[in-house]
């Protein structure tokens, strides 16, 4: 995956554009949307410094996280395969990346990824978990920050390398959500084989300043002796003020990997 091109994607549900700028327009037109935003990403490298391309993609919230617990209990609600589809299936005529992204509640991640395997199976699909919506069995959304650990990401990590052999895929994505040490308390124990590409997506919000501190404090988080890690940025049209340019996030270092818009 990298460092041979960077992921530029919107972020919402595909039904819904209460929860991100994706859900506010179809696949298409967030297509070209992204491919002018590439261009200005790849013209805003600084100068004398080389950037790779910017591929076009989408994260989709497929479980999102819900107030009330639901019939299993688990508050998260899933999106149904034809809900997704289409998603897939113009990202992929258009040489674009799907990261589906799970709000998994009181259930755990593997649960939910196992649900969206079809899609997981193919070359241009990958998986984002967001432990800020993982919760224990006493906990509810909007009250506590959730949190996941290394045991539970790696049975994740397992599953998708399997899936790998399986279909002979090329390496897959894994993004883990995180804006504080807390969310991924023993992060340098998750397992970052060679056939995944782990991401570390900055995603906090409000003024830049708190971000770039948000940043060097996810940096200080010990890092595994065999852990390869790459990073991402994530920035948000409403709350964050003023909003970070493609120059001022082509400046952040490392340079980021995978770049996000909600």
């Amino acid at each position: 995956m990298f460092p041979g091109r960077r992921i530029l994607a919107f972020y919402g549900s595909p039904v819904t554009g209460v929860l991100g700028t994706l859900g506010e327009r179809p696949p298409e037109a967030n297509i070209e949307q992204l491919q002018a935003l590439a261009a200005e990403y790849e013209a805003a490298m600084p100068a004398g410094r080389a950037g790779p391309p910017v591929i076009p993609a989408f994260e989709l919230i497929v479980t999102v996280a819900t107030a009330g617990a639901g019939d299993d209990g688990d508050y998260s609600k899933g999106l149904l395969p034809f809900e997704i589809r289409p998603w897939v299936e113009a990202a992929t005529e258009a040489g674009a990346f799907v990261i589906l992204d799970l709000q998994p509640g009181r259930t755990d991640f593997l649960t939910q990824a196992k649900r969206y395997e079809e899609f997981l199976r193919m070359p241009n699909v990958g998986l984002a978990l967001d432990p800020e919506w993982r919760l224990k069995p006493d906990q509810r959304h909007m009250r506590q920050i959730g949190s996941v650990d290394a045991g539970e990401i790696n049975t994740v990590v397992d599953y998708l390398v399997q899936l790998v052999h399986e279909e002979a895929l090329p390496q897959k994505i894994l993004v883990l959500h995180q804006f504080k040490r807390r969310m991924l308390p023993d992060r340098e124990l998750v397992r970052t084989p060679p056939e995944l590409a782990v991401v570390i997506h900055a995603d906090g919000q409000g003024p830049l300043g708190t971000k770039y501190e948000t940043w060097a404090e996810l940096h200080r988080h010990p890092v595994g002796p065999e852990q390869t890690l790459w990073w991402g940025w994530k920035n948000f049209y409403d709350e964050d003020i003023p909003m970070a340019t493609p120059a001022q996030t082509n400046a952040v270092e490392p340079l980021p990997v995978v770049i996000t818009y909600q």
